[in-house]
């Protein structure tokens, strides 16, 4: 009996770190593809210019391929290690997620502030050699929201050291329309326009929220049951 619950726990854990490794394939192609094609694709921060959704993409698939790998071994061999070591792994990332969100929602006046101040430091790397990622990201966020600056358009006006803004920010788009009246420009503030679609999107935010420590728990419920049934089944073999 209890042979037979560690082999469908075994299949049931195989086929779930299966999933896991795969997705983790997924997020790490997708990243290595916007590195390849788009540069350091959306770098807003001055402070952390290594921090794009590229980049990000990168780690977080092969931190999750590498964890889906421990996960798929462990069922397959049945081995205590490698199902304690996937264990504990997920569980620093669960510990880990958590603590962000605590101290997220702790402090979001000052957060909201320095992303703020940080944001408004990065616009003046806008069109430099070098900073292809941040350029585009700006000229993507500015196009799709209609708005123009960190708090508003007279943001571009300290980066340009004159009352002009990048192309982006104009109602209708033509060649150097940034110079022409702000009466042509998006008024709206990216980051105010940006958090409120956030809000309005909460929904699909949170449910995505939701579903992965939930994933997460059932990695660690699938972990530790079977690391207690190869205990027992070596007990009982014993």
């Amino acid at each position: 009996m209890a042979r037979a619950c560690l082999q469908a726990v075994k299949y049931l854990m195989f086929a779930f770190n299966l999933l896991f490794w795969l997705g983790g394939c997924g997020v790490l192609g997708v990243g290595i593809w916007l590195a390849a094609t788009q540069g350091s694709f959306a770098t807003l921060s001055s402070s952390f210019p290594s921090l794009s959704a590229a980049n990000l993409l990168i780690i977080t698939g092969a931190f999750v391929m590498a964890i889906g790998f421990v996960g798929c071994l462990g069922a397959i061999k049945e081995n205590k290690c490698l199902l304690l070591t996937f264990f504990l792994l997920l569980l620093l990332v669960f510990l880990l997620e958590a603590t962000i969100a605590i101290l997220f929602f702790a402090y979001t006046d000052k957060i909201d502030r320095y992303a703020q101040r940080d944001l408004k430091k990065g616009l003046h790397l806008y069109g430099t050699q070098g900073n292809v990622g941040l350029t585009n990201a700006w000229s993507i966020i500015q196009t799709d929201f209609r708005c123009c600056g960190v708090s508003n358009y007279t943001d571009w006006f300290e980066v340009y050291n004159a009352t002009r803004v990048p192309d982006s920010c104009c109602l209708e788009f033509s060649e150097s329309c940034g110079l022409h009246a702000p009466g042509t420009w998006w008024k709206a503030p990216c980051y105010e326009t940006v958090k409120v679609w956030l809000q309005e999107n909460l929904l699909a935010v949170g449910i995505f929220g939701l579903c992965t420590p939930l994933v997460q728990i059932l990695g660690l419920t699938f972990a530790m049951t079977m690391y207690c049934q190869v205990v027992k089944a070596d007990t009982y073999c014993a």
